[in-house]
């Protein structure tokens, strides 16, 4: 049997049962009903919960232990009853009882919790970054965007793309905010600056002739931060193609773009390839007040200046008289 674990927290089921595993993870929660111990024990996979008694000479050990210490633990799975099982885990149809444990790292005193979602501030959060990406929404929040990111290469790969890596110390280029910029060693008084865009270089791979190029770029801007993105970085799916027209780019990036949010939006309706709305800037603008409009918000703007030619409201009546433009915001009517 491997030194560390037969089987991860996520594996085990009715199948295993009578089974000798051996599982390795930390000490999610503990339940103590006085001589007999419930252990959940996590992994990167999952949970599975183990039991200790008077009769398991593990029971001491893990008694003494606090949440977050690394344990491997070798028992017996067992069938759990249909009024104890968890459908609310992979592994709820059974349970593990400890024969024997081997502590990896016992924990001290935790200055935050793992097994709860309770708001802690943000100074303790990132100071103790290692317990709070074990948090289980951090936790499911990297490895959704792992997936995402697998998931985009592998539709711009059967696009015909090819992905490049491109330098991150570089040379100043003009683009929308100031750079971040490096001091040179060996250069004095000469600096270099972390690429806003990895533009310079993509320009260079398509004189070159590779002809489709795209990438998962870090972009660093010495800018303020955004409800969507970290101070100063952020990631982007970077791209370019040789000899096409406008529409050739719309109908290559459509099914890429629907896959990916089709793949990941759990059940919610997204716009099919072939039905994304394509707005003119000048519509955008009349309709919006913006050429990145949100389509979900249901006020537009309306052109009323006719409204008003004589109406006896002088001052829109000289607006409209003049040349300018009357334009309203309907707002539902809200009743008491």
């Amino acid at each position: 049997m491997h030194l560390y674990r037969s089987h991860t927290c996520a594996q085990l089921s009715s199948a295993n049962v009578g089974e000798t595993v051996r599982l390795s993870g930390w000490l999610h929660r503990k339940r103590d009903f006085g001589g007999v111990l419930f252990i959940d024990l996590r992994d990167h996979y999952g949970i599975t919960q183990v039991v200790a008694d008077v009769d398991s000479p593990a029971l001491p050990v893990l008694d003494r232990l606090r949440a977050e210490s690394v344990v491997t633990i070798e028992g017996e799975v067992k069938a759990r009853s249909a009024e104890t099982g968890n459908p609310k885990l992979a592994t709820g149809e059974i349970e593990v009882f400890a024969r024997s444990i081997t502590v990896q790292s016992a924990a001290e005193e935790l200055p935050l919790p793992v097994a709860d979602e309770q708001p802690y501030p943000e100074d303790t959060r990132l100071k103790y970054r290692f317990l709070d990406l074990r948090r289980d929404t951090l936790h499911a929040n990297l490895m959704t965007r792992t997936k995402i990111v697998a998931d985009i290469r592998a539709r711009m790969n059967e696009a015909g793309f090819n992905e490049f890596s491109t330098p991150i110390l570089t040379a100043s280029s003009p683009e929308g905010a100031r750079d971040f910029l490096v001091p040179s060693r060996l250069h004095g008084g000469h600096f270099y600056a972390l690429p806003q865009a990895p533009q310079q270089y993509k320009q260079l791979l398509m004189v070159a002739g590779f002809d489709r190029y795209f990438q998962i770029a870090p972009c660093f801007r010495d800018e303020d931060p955004r409800a969507d993105r970290l101070p100063g970085e952020f990631y982007q799916l970077d791209l370019e193609m040789s000899f096409v027209t406008q529409e050739e780019v719309w109908d290559t990036m459509e099914p890429v773009m629907a896959g990916v949010f089709e793949a990941f939006a759990g059940g919610k309706p997204v716009t099919k390839t072939g039905e994304f709305p394509r707005i003119p800037y000048s519509e955008a603008m009349m309709k919006y007040g913006s050429d990145k409009p949100d389509l979900r918000n249901p006020l537009l703007i309306s052109d009323v200046t006719h409204h008003f030619e004589k109406s006896g409201f002088g001052l829109f009546e000289k607006i409209g008289g003049g040349g300018g433009v009357v334009r309203v915001v309907p707002a539902p009517h809200t009743h008491e």
